[in-house]
């Protein structure tokens, strides 16, 4: 009988772990809006310049969906200005994305705005 307590207690034990390495995985998560105060707007894609980035981050893309969005690109798609095949398209205004480990890019593929500077590239470690 007790050592059928020990291993319920072992159990126990290592599911409060994976819950505490869980949280402490979540605590570190950072939410960034991009643009900070501008929001996602023209000549935005020196925002990123001195900041770090980690996987599993946050960028809050702020904007008016009746003149902007958020799309996920390539790095061929964020060089050329272009929508590759199969990009993600956000368009609610208050776009919530989570960063992956390397290379994130986004544009606004609205005709111009991506010329204008509504692009950034964003390396998460």
């Amino acid at each position: 009988m007790g050592e059928g307590r020990g291993s319920a207690m072992v159990c126990v034990v290592m599911v409060c772990m994976l819950l505490m390495l869980q949280y402490s995985h979540m605590a570190h998560a950072a939410v960034y809006t991009v643009g900070g105060a501008q929001g996602w707007t023209f000549n935005v894609a020196s925002w990123p310049k001195g900041k770090r980035f980690r996987a599993g981050d946050t960028l809050v893309f702020n904007y008016s969906p009746s003149a902007h969005n958020v799309v996920g690109v390539n790095r061929l798609g964020y060089s050329r200005c272009i929508t590759p095949r199969g990009s993600k398209v956000f368009q609610t205004g208050k776009d919530q994305i989570k960063l992956v480990k390397g290379q994130n890019f986004f544009i606004c593929n609205i005709p111009g705005h991506c010329q204008g500077g509504m692009k950034i590239a964003v390396n998460a470690i």
